[in-house]
């Protein structure tokens, strides 16, 4: 069928009217598009603060969190890697590692609640539990990551031991450095994660003191920063733990 729409002749003056027309029209409606998105900006950094980042931005993060959280699985694990592809690290914070540490005095504080009592493990108790090695890929926020070797225990394995039998298990997990000068929360599906170690073996080797000793926490579904070296303190509860670095503005779950 043929097209008989009359086609529309402009004379030169008119043509250049409705140019200038349109022209005008497409900057007011450029100039409204960048306003609102400069009101936004400016709406959302000087929104309330909730540990130091903007209300309307932890919002998104806490939703990202709970995304990432559910998304956790057993049978999500993190890719594993062979010996020959294991490299160095560099030692990155040192928040909670005092240079004149004495691993000889060390002990692991558990709580299985807030309130309730707590043990005194030594380093042996850890030892004892069945041993896990793993080579996966540890990914730091700033950017870089290494593929690196572990050896130690599950932390699922450790609270079959150690956490109370018949008593329901609480939704959180708080871990800290001796004095709690680091400290992070997990979700306790991240906890129980089938590859969450309390390492003490580094790439072959006893772990190095700046990268831990005696005992980390190892987790590759989480950026480092939820990697907390030399633990001191674990409690498990039901409200949501501190954690240090959600504190400075980064985001509590901290998964990848």
């Amino acid at each position: 069928m043929t097209d008989r729409r009359r086609e529309i002749v402009l004379s030169e003056q008119d043509a250049k009217r409705e140019l200038t027309r349109r022209t005008r029209r497409g900057f007011l409606v450029a100039g409204i598009a960048a306003m609102g998105g400069f009101g936004a900006y400016e709406w959302i950094t000087k929104a309330n603060q909730v540990d130091n980042a903007p209300w309307p931005q932890r919002k998104v993060l806490d939703l990202n969190g709970e995304i990432g959280r559910r998304y956790i699985s057993d049978s999500r694990l993190m890719p594993s890697y062979s010996p020959s592809e294991v490299g160095p690290i560099k030692v990155n914070g040192d928040i909670g590692i005092d240079e004149d540490f004495d691993a000889s005095k060390w002990r692991l504080e558990m709580a299985a609640s807030e309130d309730g009592p707590s043990l005194k493990l030594q380093l042996s108790d850890i030892l004892a539990l069945p041993k896990v090695n793993m080579i996966t890929r540890f990914c730091c926020i700033e950017g870089w990551s290494v593929i690196q070797s572990w050896g130690g225990v599950r932390f699922s394995d450790f609270t079959k031991k150690y956490f109370p039998p018949g008593q329901k298990l609480p939704q959180y997990v708080y871990m800290a450095t001796p004095g709690e000068d680091y400290y992070v929360g997990l979700d306790m599906k991240s906890a129980l994660h089938p590859q969450t170690l309390l390492a003490y073996e580094h790439n072959g080797k006893t772990l190095e003191r700046e990268h831990g000793a005696p005992l980390r926490l190892v987790m590759p579904i989480k950026y480092g920063i939820k990697n907390i070296k030399r633990i001191g303190l674990i409690r498990y509860t039901n409200d949501k733990p501190d954690d240090y670095w959600a504190e400075e503005g980064y985001d509590w779950f901290a998964g990848l």
